[in-house]
């Protein structure tokens, strides 16, 4: 048991790490070839913050594991809301530029909701429904960096305010590049594999670790982000990657789960004899988001009372998965 715990430790270094690098490298080769500001934003950096999810639950696809691969999507947005942006609002509240919300919000609830209805209706993923997600990842990134370009106002607010670090030489940001990518992909599996054997020796159902040891694990990237920002007192910049991350979770990382290998929704846990995934996990899910989301947007601001009762709502999930 003691093995395969420090390799699922070790999964979780390699996948922060990885991302990491990966993005250390990919910005600066990125800013090298003079690639807009804006587009490495909406792209590069996004994207590897939320590449360990993407590994992790590919993985588990691959391996028809769909209890993790379901499971990490849905546990990392509840962990990004309840656990990461609610860190934000309890120790930063304050007043925020709701238009900066309004097109990744926008874009999450409506793939949100179709995700869960057709988790309700079918109870069934499709490869056609992977590509639909995949398609609609395309579109908002896109959209957003059109967005972004007619409204540069907003990412100025958006910007962490770093002074520019000193370029390294091109064959480092390569191999940062390349280290990092792999790293992400040696993380995942073993963070999948030894994962399941641990289910299995604690009798725990796979969705249970996808849901809470696995999707803390590959949200360390955004926990880490949330951390810094809050040093450097950018709360809206925290919130933002949140919501960006949990539009990724949805669109782009069950997205590629579903297209490689599709699975039905998981049902090794029941509550009064109905799927715990229905009643539970996809309700707690919708509801944090719209509990994190709503005062920004109508409001323009962020209360302390939001953080407290979304850190109260992730302990009882956590509590809720090992007890019940």
């Amino acid at each position: 048991m003691l093995v395969p715990v420090l390799l699922f430790l070790l999964g979780f270094a390699l996948l922060i790490k990885g991302g990491d690098w990966f993005v250390d490298g990919s910005v600066g080769i990125a800013h090298r070839f003079h690639l807009p500001e804006l587009l490495i934003g909406a792209t590069i950096v996004s994207i590897g913050t939320t590449l360990p999810e993407v590994m992790v639950s590919s993985q588990a696809a691959i391996e028809g594991n769909a209890g993790i691969s379901y499971g990490n999507a849905i546990g990392s947005i509840i962990c990004n809301t309840s656990l990461i942006a609610a860190l934000t609002l309890a120790f930063r509240p304050g007043k925020v530029n709701s238009k900066s919300f309004i097109l990744p919000t926008v874009f999450f609830f409506a793939s949100a909701v179709l995700y869960a209805l057709n988790a309700y209706i079918t109870g069934q993923f499709y490869r056609w429904q992977g590509i639909l997600f995949l398609a609609i990842f395309v579109l908002y990134m896109v959209w957003s960096t059109i967005h972004m370009k007619k409204h540069p106002e907003l990412a100025e607010e958006n910007d962490d305010g770093e002074e520019e670090s000193k370029p390294k030489a091109l064959w480092l940001e390569i191999v940062l590049l390349v280290v990092g990518a792999a790293a992400i992909a040696v993380g995942a599996r073993l963070l999948v594999d030894n994962g399941t054997l641990i289910a299995q020796a604690l009798g725990v159902p796979d969705s249970v670790i996808g849901l809470t040891m696995v999707a803390l694990g590959t949200s360390l990237p955004e926990l880490i982000t949330a951390i810094t920002s809050l040093i450097k007192g950018h709360g809206a910049l925290s919130l933002g990657n949140v919501i960006g991350a949990n539009l990724f979770n949805i669109v782009l990382v069950s997205g590629a789960a579903i297209t490689i290998s599709p699975f039905a929704i998981p049902a090794e846990k029941t509550i009064m004899g109905l799927n715990s995934s229905l009643v539970v996990d996809i309700p707690v899910m919708l509801g944090v988001m719209a509990l994190l989301c709503y005062p920004p947007l109508f409001k323009g601001k962020l209360y302390r009372w939001q953080g407290i009762l979304l850190l109260c709502i992730y302990v009882a999930f956590t509590v809720y998965q090992f007890a019940v």
